[in-house]
């Protein structure tokens, strides 16, 4: 079978279409996706070293816990201009009406990633829930479904 980079060619440029169309064209709302997308490779990361499906890395969760610590606190900030309400956006509405527990949401967040062990694959297990529940609570609450 010969090899045809025509094909390749073609299916990066649809992969690369996928991708654009999913994302927001406000910037504020490209922001806190860029932010929210963040988070999500950081939780990949030490979701996988918990389960054993990555080799433990220390310096690795270090810095995915950093990444989660980091844009908890930049949150309020991501989130402070509503903006145009981007269609791609899956930011509720609740974000700015119920501004004060969006805050304490975000603020468990940070709670939970600054108190994990990040020091072998079991502390970072041990914690991986305080995070995840963190995430779930504010996600149920303030993110449309997708």
């Amino acid at each position: 079978m010969k090899f045809d980079s025509r094909l390749l060619i073609a299916g990066l440029v649809l992969i690369g279409g996928i991708a654009i169309a999913g994302e927001a064209t406000d910037p504020d709302a490209k922001a806190r996706q860029d932010l929210m997308d963040a988070n999500g490779g950081a939780m990949k990361i030490l979701g996988g070293m918990a389960s054993g499906e990555v080799a433990f890395d220390a310096a690795a969760a270090a810095a995915a816990a950093k990444t989660l610590t980091d844009n908890a606190a930049g949150i309020e900030t991501a989130f402070k201009t509503k903006g145009a309400g981007d269609p791609k956006s899956a930011a509720k509405d609740e974000i700015w009406t119920d501004w004060d527990n969006f805050l304490k949401a975000a603020a468990a967040l940070g709670t939970a990633a600054a108190a994990l062990d990040t020091s072998s694959a079991d502390g970072i297990k041990a914690g991986l829930g305080a995070v995840g529940g963190a995430c779930k609570q504010c996600h149920t609450t303030y993110k449309a479904a997708s």
